[in-house]
């Protein structure tokens, strides 16, 4: 029987955040996952925004951020036509590269065991691990990081319930221009014109050499325009986006296509002695609505910084204790944040009644306003000679220079 005071199970970006957390603090602390080397996986790929700042409060952000590569500016497409060139604080980075770098950061006090969980027991004091070698650990608190494997919490009477089933879609591959050595733009955003495309929106950044593709849309996974896709993606990619090629020119896919249907879930019967979910395992998001991340650094941060070592300051780990993190006002508003937004943008996308659609031009108006005042700004904050300078022989800007 090997003692701790952490057991985390789950290795992924919550579990492996939980890790490199808990061990600067000095916790006691050990973390179970099957997989050595965490493995590819179409997942997140960007960090930006609100995610910055919780990535901070975690202490790991420094080397996390060595790993990603910055757009430092992004075109945004409405209608078929650039209405904006601002700036942007996007980090891509591939969802393994993101999870390995975390598990770089966990200190060697961390013991990881590389194995399956087939067994957990709990109670008021100590809860009992058993893995699928038969070894066994004894920890005060369980971590429950394990996504969407519902085994374990099948087996501790919790229950996932599916409330918007194959909510989105992702599409991820890469792509490369044709006939010249780079895009013009450092990364494009592309919203959808008509709600028949079933398109929430289309990104393009770059992960290191490579030009990545995120392609979000709203479709059963029985649908034949997905296979159609991955036969012969370019020609999907400009019926569906007739106007893409004034953007992107000649291009091709030059990687294979990956596709990922997301389900929202919400999770029954999780208040529980000793242990505690976080991440997916507790409730799912959108990967249209780019929440993932914010649900997961939120979840760790407030459950490392805050609540764990307060439990661990007095004994027991009843139910009473583990509902303090469910019902921390910052994770509900965050967990409500993320649902109104999965929702809100598949309306945008999909719903034809006139007060939808007045919302889509409104957007389209109010983004070609503002990157119109940005462009009139940035031509008078530049003097003749910047201009001259930074403009290319076809009279567009350089990469990282604002239009």
């Amino acid at each position: 029987m090997r003692y701790t005071d952490v057991a985390i199970v789950g290795g992924g970006l919550a579990g492996s955040t939980a890790a490199a957390m808990l061990g600067r603090a000095g916790v006691s602390t050990v973390l179970i996952d099957p997989h050595p080397t965490y493995p590819p996986e179409l997942r997140c790929e960007k960090l930006g925004g609100d995610q910055l700042d919780l990535l901070r409060k975690t202490g790991l952000a420094e080397p996390t951020l060595r790993a990603t590569t910055l757009d430092g500016e992004v075109w945004e497409a409405r209608f078929g036509y650039v209405v904006a060139k601002k700036p942007s604080d996007q980090h891509g980075i591939m969802y393994d590269t993101l999870v390995n770098t975390m598990r770089a950061q966990i200190l060697s006090s961390v013991e990881t065991i590389y194995s399956k969980v087939s067994r957990i027991s709990n109670s008021d004091e100590r809860q009992q691990i058993t893995l699928s070698n038969g070894e066994q650990i004894s920890a005060r608190l369980v971590v429950l990081a394990n996504g969407l494997n519902i085994g374990l919490r099948t087996m501790l009477g919790i229950e996932r319930q599916v409330i918007s089933s194959c909510h989105s879609i992702t599409l991820g591959f890469d792509v490369a221009p044709v006939g010249r050595a780079t895009f013009d733009f450092p990364a494009l955003t592309y919203w959808s014109k008509r709600s028949s495309s079933r398109m929430a929106y289309m990104t393009v950044f770059p992960i290191g050499a490579a030009i990545r593709v995120n392609l979000m849309v709203y479709r059963d996974m029985t649908d034949p325009w997905l296979p159609e896709f991955r036969r012969a993606p370019e020609a999907a990619m400009h019926a569906l986006m007739p106007r893409l090629q004034r953007m992107m020119g000649e291009f091709r896919v030059s990687g294979p296509v990956k596709i990922r249907p997301a389900d929202l879930c919400t999770t029954s019967g999780y208040l529980q002695p000793g242990i505690v979910l976080v991440g997916d395992a507790f409730s799912t998001s959108c990967p249209a609505a780019g929440t993932g991340t914010t649900k997961v650094f939120t979840d760790v941060g407030r459950l490392c910084n805050v609540y764990i070592p307060q439990w661990l300051a007095t004994e027991g780990m009843d139910a009473q204790k583990i509902a303090q993190f469910y019902d921390d006002p910052e994770k509900m508003a965050c967990e409500a944040r993320c649902l109104a937004k999965a929702y809100h943008l598949r309306s945008l996308s999909l719903d034809n009644r006139l007060s939808w659609r007045a919302r889509r031009w409104a957007r389209f108006l109010a983004r070609l306003a503002q990157g119109t005042l940005r462009s009139i700004r940035n031509g008078f904050s530049a003097g003749p000679t910047d201009r001259q300078r930074d403009a290319a022989p076809n009279g567009r800007p350089q990469h990282g220079r604002l239009a």
